[in-house]
C-alpha cells in the first residue's frame, strides 16, 4: 500500500471580514472553495495573498504612486475602493497563526511573488486585444486582478515572435492537442501588428480575428492560459522557483465541460510540478474530478485510471503526473449563508454523495438542483404512471 502525505498545516481563518462570520480554511495541495454567489469566496482568496505576498502588493501599489498610508486605503486598494468598510473592530485574519493587519501588510512575505493569481473576469482585462499594465488601471479593480494585467502586459510585449498557442515546448504534446479540440478547432493564437498599436488575433485560415470577435471560451480561456504559461518554465525546471502557490477563481467561465477538462489536467501538471493550487468554483465538474481522484487514491488504484478520466493516452510524462497526485492532499470547503445573513465555511472534503449532510451529500448546492430535477422527474412520472 502507498504511503499516504500528512495533512497539509496550512490553514487561513478569516473572521467578520465584510459578509464572513468566521471561515477556518485547511489547505491541501489541491483545495477547492465553493459557495453561493456573494458569499465571499474572492475575499478569501484575496486575503490568502495579502497575507503570504503583503510586500509585493504594497510595493506594486507605491510604485504606481498610490499612498498606502492608513488601513482603510490599504484595503480599498486591495479589495477595491469601498471595501474599507469591511473591516471592523472584531475582524481576525490569520495565516498559520500569524495575525495579517492592514498596517503590516507591507511587512508579510518575501520580495518576490509566492502566490500567483488569476482573477475572475481576467477576459475583461484584454478587452481590446492588450492588456493594461498596473498603473493604468484604478483603485476601482482589486489588486489581485492588477497584477495578473501586469503579468500579461509583460508578457505580451516580451514576446519574440507573435505566436502565442500553440507553442513548442511549453505544454505536453497531449494537452496542446485536448486544448485544441476544446477551444481552438485549429486556429492560432498570436499577435498582431494594427497600425501602431498591437492586438491579440486568432487566426482561422484567411480569417483573421480580433479578440471580441471570439467565442466566450476562447475569450476566457486565452487570459488563463498564459497565466499557466508563466508556471511553466523550461523543462529543465519544474517550476517558477519563487512561486509555491497558484490561486485561479472561477476556471470554468465560459468553458464546455471538454475545456473544463483540459484545465483540469493542466491543473494536476502544476500539482505534479510542485505547485499548491487553490480554486473557486461553482462547477460540479471540478468537485468531480476532485471526488475522483480521491477515490482512486483511497483505494490504491492504478495511475492509468486518471489518464482514463481525462480522455488522453497514458504515457510515460502522465505516468509521472498521474502517480504524483494520487500522492496529494485534497480540501473542499463551502462557504454558506446563514439564517442570519453572516458567511461560515465547513469542511465538505469526503465529498460523499451517502452523507446525512446534506451540505456534504450535494457537494456544497453544487448537485442539489440537478437532484431536485430528477427527482420531480421521477415523482410525475410515478403519478402518471409513466
Amino acid at each position: 500500500m502507498k504511503a499516504r502525505p500528512s495533512e497539509a498545516i496550512d490553514r487561513l481563518v478569516v473572521k467578520n471580514f465584510a459578509q464572513i462570520s468566521e471561515a477556518d480554511i485547511p489547505l491541501g495541495d489541491l483545495t477547492v472553495i465553493v459557495g453561493a454567489q456573494g458569499t465571499g469566496k474572492s475575499l478569501l482568496l484575496q486575503w490568502l495573498k495579502a497575507a503570504i505576498d503583503g510586500k509585493q502588493i504594497l510595493r506594486a501599489l507605491q510604485d504606481a504612486g498610490q499612498d498606502t498610508k492608513g488601513a482603510d486605503k490599504v484595503i480599498d486598494l486591495i479589495f477595491g475602493v469601498g471595501m474599507a468598510s469591511a473591516w471592523r473592530d472584531d475582524t481576525e485574519i490569520q495565516f498559520n497563526g500569524r495575525k495579517v493587519v492592514p498596517s503590516r501588510i507591507g511587512t508579510l512575505g518575501e520580495d518576490t511573488e509566492r502566490v500567483f493569481f488569476i482573477p475572475a473576469h481576467r477576459a475583461m482585462l484584454i478587452s481590446d486585444g492588450w492588456a493594461a499594465p498596473f498603473q493604468k488601471l484604478t483603485a476601482d479593480t482589486p489588486v489581485v486582478a492588477r497584477i495578473f494585467s501586469q503579468n500579461l502586459f509583460d508578457r505580451f510585449t516580451a514576446r519574440g515572435g507573435d505566436r502565442l498557442f500553440p507553442l513548442d515546448r511549453v505544454l505536453k504534446k497531449e494537452y496542446r492537442r485536448l486544448i485544441d479540440d476544446a477551444i481552438f478547432h485549429g486556429g492560432t493564437v498570436g499577435i498582431e501588428q494594427v497600425r501602431h498599436d498591437k492586438r491579440l488575433r486568432l487566426t482561422h485560415g484567411d480569417a483573421q480575428l480580433p479578440f471580441m470577435t471570439w467565442t466566450a471560451g476562447q475569450r476566457e480561456f486565452t487570459p488563463l492560459l498564459l497565466g499557466l504559461y508563466h508556471l511553466l518554465p523550461p523543462r529543465n525546471k519544474l517550476k517558477q522557483q519563487s512561486i509555491d502557490w497558484v490561486v485561479v477563481e472561477e476556471p470554468e467561465m465560459g468553458l464546455h465541460p471538454d475545456a473544463i477538462s483540459v484545465f483540469l489536467l493542466l491543473t494536476l501538471d502544476l500539482l505534479w510540478r510542485g505547485y499548491r493550487v487553490v480554486l473557486a468554483t461553482h462547477s460540479p465538474h471540478v468537485l468531480a474530478a476532485v471526488w475522483m481522484l480521491r477515490f482512486l487514491a483511497k483505494h490504491n488504484a492504478r495511475w492509468q485510471y486518471v489518464c482514463k478520466a481525462f480522455g488522453v493516452k497514458p504515457t510515460n510524462s502522465l505516468k509521472k503526473v498521474s502517480e504524483a497526485c494520487l500522492a496529494k492532499t485534497y480540501k473542499v470547503h463551502m462557504l454558506e449563508f446563514q439564517p442570519d445573513g453572516k458567511v461560515h465555511g465547513l469542511d465538505i472534503s469526503t465529498l460523499d454523495p451517502g452523507s446525512d449532510d446534506e451540505r456534504i451529500a450535494s457537494w456544497g448546492g453544487l448537485t442539489g438542483l440537478s437532484s431536485r430535477f430528477a427527482e420531480s422527474v421521477r415523482d410525475a412520472a410515478n403519478e402518471l404512471g409513466i
